[in-house]
């Protein structure tokens, strides 16, 4: 017993150090540092139980990404004037197989939004049991307001740079937040005009004419539900009857929505970053779907066609909702511990992360403490890169897969994922925290793959 101690104190000691060291090296980088921390103090008993991982210094290894690029991005608005953007790409880790990650186009995008991303990206598609490695990139490029001719020259001049960096064996981007098929459809034609070749693996989240995969617009959502499904089974209940908020309104949002509602629930509230809708009676998808995805107004206009629903400028009291389920789908640190518990006051069951690390540190020990069922996003939201690797697959072999079949291999991967976060949190004393057991799955794989490969 005094050695297990000494060894679970030589852990804790060896994660804060590798801890400051990348505080010392990335200041100021407080998404980055969120997301390292969150991920250290999890892995204590899996290095205390295997000090391997310390003498092969894979913490340290892993804090750090194999190749960080940033660039300039000219391009000229519809009005002749030149303007410049910073773009993006963050190569984390390639152990267990080809960078992969998808491009954010957003003001906030910045080296430690990226790198964060990136570091979870790196456990996230681990978790998938898919041969994809971690990465993630981005500009601080606002695609709002801007015409499509606007939006079409700055994302070829972007990819004029990134197709340096990029390729099916090497790096394969996909969309994200402000990135969607038109930008990818953009990128993949300045891809393929630099390179003189087609090359259907390089981007995925394609258009279906030219190499995507059904499903793939529908995972990131579906899959969300999916994994919280099974957290619900798991203590005998479902989606059926129950009430559910979502926050967002893009397309995680949208399919989590979809999804929910085919199981039975009732999603009576959805958002955008100027606010949110609360309709009673349960959100009418289609109006927000024709809103959001075809003519890109802001959800605000919902209440104009369904008078009895109620608008509420600014997003972040949507979670004073009362509701079952939570599933954050908008953005990073939108439930922080006040937010956590008017959810758990009003009754949450379950929280389901269907954005990248929706809920502040503060917030999760709250879910915790109260036992609340949490799901954490690099689990929870893996369902989008997971079809993104099912892309790759089809691509490799010019096949299309039927969306059904996509579909049955989606919903397999998230079952895999839960099972295996459930039995990692179990494994090492900690049952039923998903955020370990998501955690510790994701890293061991990685961790032993690097020691199979060397330092290198």
């Amino acid at each position: 017993m005094e050695h297990q101690h000494t060894e679970t104190e030589i852990a804790k000691s060896y994660v804060a150090d590798v801890y400051e060291l990348v505080k010392k090296r990335n200041p100021n980088e407080n998404e980055f540092h969120q997301a390292v921390k969150e991920v250290f103090d999890s892995l204590v008993p899996v290095l205390a139980k295997n000090p391997k991982y310390i003498r092969h210094g894979i913490l340290e290894r892993m804090a750090e990404p194999e190749r960080l690029i940033s660039f300039q991005v000219p391009w000229i608005d519809d009005h002749g004037t030149i303007q410049v953007n910073r773009g993006f790409r963050v190569q984390f880790n390639s152990a267990i197989g080809p960078y992969k990650g998808g491009i954010r186009f957003h003001p906030s995008v910045n080296a430690s939004i990226i790198k964060f991303l990136g570091f979870e990206q790196m456990f996230k598609n681990s978790l998938t049991g898919l041969p994809i490695g971690g990465g993630k990139g981005g500009s601080d490029f606002d695609p709002k307001g801007k015409s499509d001719q606007e939006i079409m020259r700055f994302t070829q001049s972007f990819m004029s740079e990134l197709s340096k960096y990029i390729g099916p064996d090497v790096d394969v981007p996909a969309g994200d937040i402000g990135v969607g098929a038109r930008e990818i459809g953009y990128m993949f034609g300045q891809y393929k005009k630099i390179r003189g070749h087609f090359e259907a693996g390089v981007l995925t989240g394609k258009g279906l004419t030219y190499g995507g995969s059904l499903g793939r617009t529908e995972a990131t959502g579906y899959g969300t539900v999916y994994f919280v499904e099974e957290m619900l089974q798991d203590i005998g209940l479902s989606f059926a009857d129950r009430t559910v908020v979502v926050s967002g309104s893009g397309n995680v949002s949208i399919y989590a929505i979809e999804k929910a509602q085919q199981l039975g629930a009732k999603v009576v509230a959805c958002s955008d970053s100027s606010g949110y809708v609360f309709d009673e009676q349960g959100i009418d998808l289609a109006t927000v779907k024709r809103l959001k995805e075809v003519e890109g107004k802001r959800i605000s206009e919902y209440v104009t066609e369904h008078p009895h629903a109620q608008y509420y400028p600014g997003c972040s009291n949507i979670w004073s909702i009362p509701c079952d389920i939570a599933l954050p789908c908008a953005t990073q640190n939108e439930i922080d511990e006040i937010a956590a518990n008017l959810l758990v006051s009003n009754g949450v069951l379950a929280v389901g992360e269907g954005a990248n690390m929706p809920s502040t540190l503060q917030a999760i020990d709250v879910f915790h403490e109260n036992k609340v069922l949490f799901g954490p996003a690099k689990a929870v939201n893996a369902g989008g890169v997971a079809v993104s690797a099912l892309e790759m697959a089809q691509n490799s072999m010019r096949l299309s897969w039927s969306f059904e079949e996509v579909d049955t291999k989606l919903q397999e991967i998230m079952k895999n994922i839960y099972r295996s976060s459930v039995e990692a949190a179990r494994e090492f004393n900690a049952p039923g925290n998903l955020v370990v057991g998501a955690n510790i799955a994701g890293f061991k794989k990685v961790a032993d793959a690097m020691i199979s490969q060397g330092v290198i």
